[in-house]
């Protein structure tokens, strides 16, 4: 038996053809535009034939004749049995022009040729968009009370079956499937379409909250999804049958779900948050659309929801379509299906499936390179006051990876020492002696920096200055402030400010400032270096504001106690657990790669919420550590070589309070 199939490399169409051809005696000739090995042999693998059962037809449904010789055109009158059309765009996002030229000029080709050739059957692959918005029951029994077709996916679904019910001269089928997601069994899927539009959101709530925690969703309409094998096998057999009770069959669920139960089924599948609370989306229905039009047009409103949909991939229209009105009758289907086996899953029974190929091979993320080589090799990296400690630990790592790496500080021996240290591993650096708390050295650096790497293309602030001391004791010790704020802040923005004209020009620069997590806890015995850090974290909210649109981004690390020789003196934190400098890099790795706003410890955001919502309650905390842990030695001027004894009572809250600077 001959058969010849449009579509035949599409989703849905590789799964036909595969389906066909283990039919005895089956040959299927398959139009494709590009009839060369390379495109045809990995399709002939795929359905496990040569090309003797398998035959590629270069041509163009697009063109009349679909680009076919009339002498080859002649081999195929009278002896195709079965024409299957599935070329087709199915995508919401395409652009008018094409989805006419593919999907209602194409048909009309496609079903002038079959005419032609006298195929036995045409079989016509449409979609319950061809019913358009239709408010209630579509039964398979409709067509022209088709409602709502003025986007131009469901306008060229219907016009495209209008025209193989209006100009076909051989008997014809339409099929018209639900909205088509993975195979049920494997979950495999060639793109991203209808419910996967919202899975990059799923998997933002889990990774930011945990899965018992009751969210807010959204509600709307049934929304029809079934699984590929089902439409394949459902076709495969009411195509063949002898006797048909209807021209055109619904293939899909007959208990379709609510785009809240939908939502929360793959929920549940990713492990994710249920959205506990739904907000019916046609509640929006009541807001009159010269309003909506009018604050879609404020530019804020605008780019805020541009952003938000670009970041989860959503489509600009695809809330229009949530709260779908129709519900499709598939009496007929169901009558030819009767006794096959053949009827379509539970979602929940699959869902599984489908998420689960979606994360490991659709997801967008796994498109971008997230490895740090990615971000950085090749790229100009500067870290000031990496000679030791953190920014040591970050540059061995941004070496590492490629990037034209370059520290600075004051001490020349160090940054010596230091560039033998990643000499030592193979890899380049360079460095560059400076004073950060002198406006006129850091000048002198920045210029250096223009005119022998043409700036810089990351920038991570690191140099600090932390002091330890109550206020109370700080009396007499006023320069503590003026020194913590020199360089903390000062210095760091007088080199950002000197780097930021060449980033702007390239379009491109990321600042990461290495704040402290004392600045979201307000840390006692710390108010010079936090309030130089909280005075550097409030600069980059209000700079990163001004360059969001420059693209130039700005990352504050909220960094917890770190083991450097800035806590050195501080016998006390002999006993606090703290992070490594190598942990501590790993972060700034982190921000290089992700580009977050803001990276911090849970316990930081506590902190930050308490001080916010019960400041009261946060003082107390505060205070009580404050008094449990008195001024160092080194803070009190006294020379000491032992570490502290801690109490009980210190051990404990130490523990429970880890990372903060006490």
């Amino acid at each position: 038996m001959m058969y010849f199939v449009t579509g035949a490399s599409g989703f849905i169409g590789k799964r036909l053809v595969r389906k066909l051809l283990a039919r005895r005696g089956a040959v299927v000739h398959f139009l494709i535009r590009d009839a060369s090995p390379d495109r045809v042999q990995p399709l002939l693998d795929y359905w496990g034939v040569g090309a003797d059962r398998a035959v590629a037809v270069q041509g163009d449904l697009t063109q009349p004749g679909l680009g076919i010789k009339a002498t080859e055109r002649k081999k195929y009158e009278g002896k195709v049995a079965h024409f299957f059309h599935l070329a087709a765009i199915y995508d919401l996002k395409a652009d008018a022009d094409s989805q006419l030229r593919v999907n209602v000029d194409g048909t009309r080709n496609v079903v002038q040729f079959a005419n032609q050739i006298k195929a036995g059957r045409f079989h016509h692959v449409s979609s319950i968009a061809a019913a358009g918005l239709f408010e209630g029951v579509f039964r398979e029994d409709m067509f022209e009370e088709a409602e709502g077709l003025d986007h131009p996916y469901f306008a060229t679904k219907h016009d495209s079956e209008k025209v193989v019910r209006d100009e076909c001269r051989v008997p014809f089928l339409v099929f018209r499937p639900g909205l088509v997601v993975g195979d049920s069994k494997t979950g495999e899927m060639d793109k991203i379409d209808g419910p996967y539009y919202f899975f990059k959101l799923i998997q933002r709530m889990r990774q930011t909250l945990p899965p018992w925690m009751p969210t807010i969703g959204i509600e709307g309409g049934r929304i029809n999804i079934v699984p590929v094998d089902f439409v394949v096998d459902a076709m495969d057999h009411i195509a063949h049958a002898r006797q048909h009770d209807s021209d055109c069959y619904h293939l899909v669920d007959p208990e379709p779900m609510r785009v809240g139960d939908v939502l929360n089924t793959f929920c549940e599948a990713a492990h994710s948050p249920r959205m506990t609370i739904r907000v019916n989306a046609a509640l929006l229905g009541f807001i009159p659309r010269g309003v909506k039009k009018s604050l879609m047009a404020l530019t804020p409103v605008r780019r805020i929801r541009g952003a938000v949909m670009k970041d989860l991939g959503l489509p600009d229209d695809i809330l229009d379509f949530v709260n779908y009105p129709t519900r499709f009758d598939c009496r007929y289907t169901t009558a030819a299906l009767k006794g096959s086996g053949i009827v379509c899953p539970r979602l929940k029974d699959y869902a599984w499936a489908i998420w689960d190929y979606w994360e490991r091979h659709l997801d967008p993320d796994l498109q971008i390179d997230r490895t740090l080589k990615g971000q950085v090799a090749g790229k100009v990296v500067l870290i000031t006051g990496g000679s030791s400690g953190i920014g040591l630990a970050a540059a061995r790592k941004i070496a590492e990876a490629g990037a034209v790496t370059i520290i600075c500080g004051r001490d020349q021996d160090k940054l010596d020492e230091a560039k033998a240290l990643v000499e030592a591993d193979g890899h380049v650096l360079h460095t560059f002696s400076v004073d950060l708390a002198d406006m006129a050295d850091v000048d002198r650096m920045v210029k250096w920096l223009i005119e022998t790497h043409g700036g810089v293309d990351y920038l991570v602030n690191n140099a600090g200055r932390s002091i330890r001391r109550a206020i109370e004791s700080s009396q007499e010790r006023f320069h503590d402030f003026e020194r913590c704020m020199q360089l903390n802040y000062f210095g760091a923005i007088r080199t950002t400010m000197g780097l930021l004209p060449g980033m702007v020009a390239k379009k491109r620069g990321h600042v990461i400032n290495i704040s402290s997590i004392g600045v979201l806890t307000n840390a006692p015995r710390f108010s010079a270096y936090v309030a130089s850090k909280s005075a550097l974290d409030a600069w980059t909210m209000c700079a990163s504001s001004e360059y969001a649109d420059l693209g130039v981004r700005f990352t504050t690390i909220n960094m917890p106690l770190v083991r450097t020789p800035m806590i050195a003196p501080t016998k006390l934190y002999n006993n606090v657990p703290t992070l490594s400098p190598e942990e501590a890099g790993d972060l700034i790795v982190q921000a290089i790669v992700h580009k977050p706003v803001r990276i911090a410890t849970r316990l930081g955001i506590v902190g930050a919420v308490m001080h916010a919502t019960v400041p009261r309650l946060a003082q107390i905390v505060m205070n009580t550590s404050f008094r449990m842990f008195p001024d160092s030695e080194a803070a009190k001027g006294v020379k000491g070589d032992k570490p502290p004894q801690l109490s009980a009572d210190q051990v404990a809250f130490q523990q429970l309070m880890r990372g903060i600077h006490f």
